[in-house]
């Protein structure tokens, strides 16, 4: 996954936020564009647009933005520096099985995952269905056990990538069409007719989508939020390939010679890009 676009209404507070509590580099910002990464690569892109509402509640859009730090210690960073700057915003955290995840609400309503993977021999598979759930993490427990002196004086050191990217949609049988018929994402887990979880390369989940708070709900208005979801894959090739498939299925592309844009069916923003390399734990399988 490569980063994720908001708009937002207030550049410097989201700036700041990301920046200083969240524990991301800003790499740049050019005018009312900010882009936010580790290292050279970026996580989020704030669009400035005061111009624009906020979504309206139990819209389609965003469900979360999830970070994936490399360590523990990275991840206890992150979470105590946004837990002590930002408290109010902590929204909860769990133990999947395969990742450890704590969440977060940024200050226009944007969710936020920051996690660690466990190894995936550790991941158990049945059926080409992965076992996660949800169970109890104390965050301050996990503070206390992985957060280290060199990790509270630098928090921002470290790798981290955007390791997948939650939804909110209308229905999840529109979604795996969509998603998993279309785009050729493989279906790894569901939880029934409320939330479907798809990867390529045999990861847990490069992208989620959930019916949670937006059951029913149709085409996103242009609004403050999401403005659009980056998919890498690793080479043009694939890219082309790809272009030749969302056509086959009749789904509108834009295509610049550098990326190959389309709509998911809420009007989700989805924009494919090639590159030769390989983000850490992502297999150079395409999505489709």
């Amino acid at each position: 996954m490569g980063a994720v676009t908001l708009r937002v209404g207030n550049l410097d507070a989201m700036v700041a936020y990301y920046r200083d509590a969240v524990t991301l580099t800003l790499q740049s910002q050019d005018g009312p564009v900010a882009v936010l990464g580790r290292g050279s690569t970026p996580i989020v892109i704030l669009q400035h647009a005061p111009e624009l509402a906020a979504a309206e509640p139990r819209s389609s859009g965003l469900f979360h933005t999830a970070i994936l730090f490399d360590t523990q210690a990275q991840l206890a960073a992150a979470v105590y520096s946004v837990g002590t700057k930002h408290p109010g915003t902590f929204t909860g955290s769990a133990d999947h099985l395969v990742s450890q995840a704590f969440y977060f609400t940024d200050p226009e309503g944007n969710g936020i995952e920051l996690y660690w993977d466990r190894e995936r021999t550790a991941w158990s598979w049945t059926h080409g269905q992965v076992e996660m759930a949800t169970l109890y993490l104390d965050p301050n427990e996990f503070i206390g056990e992985h957060l280290t002196e060199a990790g509270q004086a630098d928090p921002s050191a470290g790798n981290a990538i955007v390791g997948h990217v939650h939804l909110s949609v209308g229905d999840i049988a529109t979604a795996r069409e969509f998603y998993v018929d279309r785009l050729g994402f493989e279906a790894t887990a569901s939880l029934g007719g409320a939330a479907l979880f798809v990867s390529a390369g045999g990861y847990h989940h490069h992208m989620a989508m959930n019916t949670w708070n937006s059951a029913g709900a149709g085409k996103r208005r242009l609004a403050l939020g999401l403005g659009e979801v980056d998919i890498i894959l690793p080479a043009v090739d694939d890219m082309g390939a790809l272009g030749e498939r969302m056509s086959h299925f009749g789904v509108q592309t834009r295509h610049d010679g550098q990326t190959l844009g389309f709509d998911d069916p809420w009007g989700n923003q989805i924009v494919v890009r090639a590159t030769l390399s390989v983000a850490k734990g992502d297999s150079p399988t395409p999505a489709a």
